[in-house]
């Protein structure tokens, strides 16, 4: 039986963009009123993303910016999308996360990423000696289940507090690697399909046959990331959506800025070239209103068949992203 959007979660990924003209305090203050916003609205959960070095995102402390958001709501999950293992010690994430868990039970998620979220020369200046550190991400997993495990009670090295906490990890991809270790720890697997579709169905597919039940999980569970921008006209809509194209623009030319206002046409602003590599990576975007998000996401969920759908919306406007997300819980409720 095919999937009904109104019968799975839906969620939220935040990447605590800044935009132009205001700043990270800025952010932090949008970002909670957004999650308070979703909390009313149903949204299952709100995740944050480690990211370095980059003047548009304001998340790099990840866990701190959790904290914040976890404390101004009452029953949304929050959580990272993800925590990039390498640039730290487990026993480091076990103890921030356990602590997380431990201010607010039940609510807190372990996302997990083996990239370094930045440029090289700035992973270099993280992890340092460490910097072959994504090799170990299988092991640094293992290492991170065994301090949140009560067995580690005998341990010379124990995360307090975190041991003995039920903390669901689960394992950030953007390409197929990620999906086999995913499968083979019997954990949920989350893609980012916002940025990297490539080699989204391959990967899933390939966590779908190689999974592995565990204690964690008897099935596998698929959450896919999207870009949505939603408006009460498509017209709108699309308009709204300039500011992520110019935001990809950034990212494809290297010339990353602030997250910048609408504009009537990107034409004259990027070069095909520019607009075809961002187009590659925005593959998995949807904009338009309530009418055209239900019949485009539902087209999405019959090809995928996907567990649950996150929406990450880089919208300029404060006011213009709440109702974005507004409009996308009634698509989800069928409203």
């Amino acid at each position: 039986m095919k999937k009904q959007l109104n019968a799975i979660p839906f969620s939220v990924l935040d990447l605590a963009t800044v935009i132009e003209g205001k700043t990270p305090a800025d952010t932090f203050r949008n970002s909670l009123n957004l999650a308070q916003q979703a909390e009313d609205w149903g949204y299952h959960r709100y995740w944050l993303a480690e990211h370095h070095n980059m003047i548009s995102v304001a998340s790099s402390a990840t866990s701190v910016v959790i904290g914040h958001i976890a404390g101004g709501t009452k029953s949304i999950r929050v959580g990272s999308g993800g925590i990039m293992l390498p640039n730290h010690s487990p026993l480091v994430i076990a103890e921030q996360f356990g602590t997380l868990e431990s201010l607010f039970p039940g609510r807190i998620d372990l996302g997990l990423g083996r990239a370094p979220g930045t440029d090289q020369v700035t992973a270099m200046a993280i992890r340092g000696e460490r910097m072959n550190a994504a090799n170990s991400f299988p092991q640094d997993v293992l290492k991170l289940q065994a301090y949140f495990s009560e067995e580690n009670r005998n341990s010379s090295v124990r995360a307090i507090p975190g041991e003995g906490l039920d903390i669901p990890i689960w394992i950030l991809g953007s390409s197929t690697d990620s999906a086999r270790l995913a499968a083979a720890l019997g954990l949920p697997y989350a893609f980012a399909s916002h940025f990297a579709p490539a080699q989204f169905l391959t990967a899933i597919n390939i966590y779908r046959q190689n999974f592995k039940p565990s204690d964690h999980l008897k099935e596998p569970y698929v959450l896919a990331c999207v870009n949505v921008v939603a408006a009460d006209t498509d017209a709108e809509a699309n308009k709204l959506a300039t500011s992520l194209y110019q935001l990809f623009r950034g990212i494809v030319t290297g010339k990353r800025s602030l997250l910048q206002p609408p504009v009537d046409t990107m034409d004259g602003i990027w070069t095909d070239y520019e607009e075809e590599q961002a187009g590659q990576m925005l593959a998995c975007t949807f904009t338009g209103n309530k009418e055209t998000l239900s019949n485009d996401l539902q087209q999405f969920l019959d090809q995928t068949q996907v567990d649950e759908l996150m929406a990450t919306s880089h919208i300029f406007d404060h006011q213009a992203r709440l109702r974005s997300y507004q409009l996308l819980s009634e698509v989800f409720k069928g409203m």
